[in-house]
């Protein structure tokens, strides 16, 4: 059976008591958070900027872009309540800079031409329609904005072992996108400038961003209700590839 949102919810409903203790913390989600942030102050440097990062989970990165970038104003969406949840106190400690909410990646709650930065980091293999995803990424940019993808690298023969072997045995049938897949899901939402770097190490992963297009095409799908997290803030909307270098 093919993994299906169903499962995703189950898998991080169930991961969410111990996410912000897991290994993956210091393996994966710390060098891959520098990495996104190393990024998003080159573009926007000290300027202010409207982030969304899709996948937020219990928001460890959404902090972490606002102690970084304090001209930030972050929001953060996750499909699973649970995770949301479990952040709440990292949520009150940002209010006013920081808005979660529950929502699918696949119909963001948000008006097109919102963010200047769209972020996911390390839930895109979960999630079971990519092509929608993106387009939706896509379209909540401002002309000009930037997507900005990070997922393991799973073409060379260790990445294939740790991401379709290892955590596919554990997380089930998710689907680990190669880089050649990213830039066609990139392309074929309108993304154009699209460019992509491999971050070596005992679990690789890749970087692939762009730059959205004018205008962002329309959602294909009606606005979900927007469901703010524990009480904190109210929705605000006013609002070719290049060759892969490697980090080690």
């Amino acid at each position: 059976m093919a993994y299906d949102r169903d499962q995703a919810t189950h898998e991080f409903t169930r991961w969410s008591e111990s996410y912000d203790r897991s290994i993956l913390q210091w393996l994966l989600f710390g060098p891959s958070h520098r990495a996104l942030i190393r990024r998003i102050r080159t573009v926007v440097e000290d300027r202010p900027a409207r982030i969304l990062d899709v996948g937020c989970g219990t928001g460890v990165f959404a902090s972490r872009i606002r102690e970084s970038l304090p001209n930030a104003k972050v929001w953060g969406i996750d499909l699973v309540a649970e995770m949301l949840t479990k952040g709440t106190e990292r949520w009150r400690q940002h209010a006013g800079h920081i808005q979660p909410a529950q929502a699918d990646s696949e119909r963001l709650p948000f008006a097109s031409g919102t963010f200047d930065i769209v972020t996911c980091a390390n839930s895109f293999h979960h999630y079971p329609h990519q092509d929608r995803a993106i387009a939706e990424m896509h379209r909540v940019l401002r002309p000009g904005g930037r997507l900005m993808l990070i997922d393991g690298y799973r073409d060379g023969l260790w990445g294939w072992f740790i991401y379709d072997v290892c955590v596919a045995g554990v997380e089930g049938d998710v689907h680990h996108a190669s880089s050649k897949r990213f830039r066609e899901l990139f392309a074929q939402a309108g993304l154009r400038a699209i460019a992509q770097k491999v971050h070596r190490g005992p679990a690789p992963f890749l970087l692939t961003e762009a730059v959205a297009t004018d205008p962002a095409p329309s959602s294909i799908f009606p606005s979900p209700h927007f469901r703010g997290i524990a009480g904190i803030g109210s929705r605000d909307t006013s609002t070719s590839a290049s060759a892969i270098p490697h980090e080690g």
